[in-house]
């Protein structure tokens, strides 16, 4: 029978991350609990001067095989495990002279830390934790009796407990701390399973494990009657579950999915060699651009849809300065994510309270593997993150009309940017920079108009008579199964086309190509965003 207040006599304590343990150590002791540790843990304890007892003491085993085996023993698992009030657990405990032990303190073995800064292999397999887990689960299994915690906040709740109950915790608490002890060890276990099936290339495991810590409980989803959190993976990399927050409001989870979308853009461009910024609004660029620096980069990508940038999300690839600051303030952005930035860019986003400023530490690597998921009915479909890159030697020039070094340019950046449109799309460029893209639509034609509005309606509000997509070059992210996509964007304005190519009717389409004096490249490779 599971009493609601269990007294809390004995502690057993073994910690890689050592935070606030002495403090905490000093409190439990102070309450009258025995405590028991092991290795650095146990010296640390009692370099502070508090009575602690070692491992071995309770086993009769001094630890061995490099520390790999100590806690592995009857009278820790029996401690753990044993079910106060059965009489055949107690006449076990007393023929053996095993001692309960109510709160296990374990934060496990560093491994995600060891496999986050590229450990080698070896290296890993010693920061796999065993005892760990092991007891944790024991404990967790045995909450009806024991306390299980696996960080310092789950101590803390404990002592602040067992001084409201004189020494002794709720079920409620208990139940609670069990529950996310077995959560940690599995995103823990996840995190292992994940890295050995990378180690051996294997695309497709049997058992697929996910795990990961909250980084933030979010006050709605995608709509206000939809719940949300975000959780930080093992993984890492670059990006929104690196960032800083410097400034603004609460994030929110449609802000995170864009922002996101709006960073690995930008990644996709190395800022030695130019600045990159991209407005990011419902997942898709409204405008991208390069520049000498943030500032032209900037000005650029706005041009190329003014009117949805408001209200969006601005990504960078280099290190945030004061003029491109002042110019992002200009108009309302929710979001802005870099980097770094200078103290005087910081100060110039200070005066618009309500935006937020993310500061990542660095910028995520586009060609490093990773996965993408999303759930279905009943499961969910995994694949690795799209690393594909096309450069100019693996165009293929499929027309009469063959492209100038500059028209190449233009079309490996637009296809660059229509790799991280919604599909199907359309991206026209020129110079470095969108001046019109066409997203999400049920057909390419349409998304080729759609692009061709954007142009003729940035080039109406920048006062210039023509289409920005007059010589413009046109990217799909993947073939034109008819003519009709490509003769819109010949009517656009645009004079060059890079697509995947693949259709069977590639050859209408190169003729259409032809009779439009287009120059056409195939890449052989598709970027569907759905």
């Amino acid at each position: 029978m599971t009493a609601d207040l269990a007294p809390l006599r004995r502690a057993l304590i073994s910690v890689s991350d050592k935070t606030g343990l002495i403090e905490q150590a000093q409190a439990l002791h102070a309450l009258g609990v025995v405590l028991i540790s092991t290795g650095g843990t146990r010296a640390a304890i009692a370099a502070a001067g508090i009575p602690v007892l070692d491992v071995s003491d309770v086993t009769g085993f001094p630890e061995m095989m490099d520390g790999r085996v100590k806690t592995l023993h009857p009278n820790v698992h029996g401690g753990l495990l044993a079910v106060r009030d059965a009489a055949a657990h107690k006449a076990a405990m007393a023929a053996h002279g095993i001692e309960a032990i109510d709160l296990l303190y374990v934060n496990l073995y560093p491994f995600e830390a060891t496999i986050q800064r590229g450990a080698p292999y070896d290296e890993c397999i010693e920061n796999i934790d065993i005892g760990g887990p092991a007891m944790i689960r024991a404990a967790a299994k045995n909450h009806a009796y024991v306390a299980v915690a696996t960080d310092t906040d789950d101590v803390a709740a404990v002592l602040a407990e067992m001084g409201a109950n004189a020494g002794a915790t709720s079920f409620a608490l208990r139940k609670a701390l069990a529950a996310k002890a077995y959560a940690r060890t599995a995103a823990y276990d996840a995190a292992i399973s994940t890295w050995f099936a990378a180690e051996l290339n294997d695309e497709a495991p049997v058992w697929r494990a996910l795990g990961g810590k909250l980084r933030q409980t979010l006050r709605y989803g995608e709509n206000p009657h939809q719940n949300a959190a975000f959780y930080a993976a093992a993984e890492q990399r670059f990006g929104v579950s690196t960032a800083r927050q410097v400034q603004g409001k609460e994030l929110s989870y449609n802000n995170l999915n864009d922002t996101d979308a709006a960073f690995e853009l930008v990644a996709e461009f190395d800022p030695a060699e130019s600045a990159a910024v991209a407005i990011i609004k419902h997942a898709n660029p409204c405008g991208v651009a390069l520049g000498a620096s943030l500032s032209e980069a900037y000005a650029k990508a706005l041009q190329c849809d003014p009117v949805s940038a408001f209200g969006g999300i601005v990504a960078v690839n280099r290190k945030l300065d004061k003029a491109a600051a002042a110019l992002i303030t200009d108009i309302f952005t929710e979001v802005v994510i870099a980097p770094d930035a200078d103290e005087d860019a910081i100060a110039a986003f200070a005066r618009k309270k309500n935006l937020r400023l993310l500061l990542t530490g660095g910028l995520p690597d586009p060609r490093a593997p990773g996965l993408a998921i999303r759930t279905l009915a009943g499961g969910f479909l995994v694949q690795g993150r799209d690393t594909g890159r096309i450069t100019a030697g693996d165009l293929k020039i499929v027309t009469k009309t063959t492209p100038t070094p500059a028209q190449i340019r233009d079309m490996l950046f637009a296809f660059t940017v229509c790799k991280h449109v919604k599909s199907n799309a359309i991206v026209y460029a020129r110079d470095g920079q969108t001046v019109g893209i066409g997203a999400g639509q049920m057909n390419r034609r349409d998304s080729a108009r759609i692009a061709a509005i954007r142009a003729r309606e940035a080039a109406e509000a920048a006062g210039l008579p023509t289409s920005l997509a007059e010589g413009a070059a046109c990217a799909s992210d993947a073939f034109f199964p008819f003519p009709d996509g490509l003769l819109q964007a010949a009517e656009a304005g645009a004079t060059c086309v890079i697509q995947p190519g693949g259709s069977i009717r590639d050859e209408d389409v190169i003729k259409a190509a032809d009779d439009a004096g287009l120059a056409m490249a195939f890449t052989g490779m598709r970027h569907f965003r759905h």
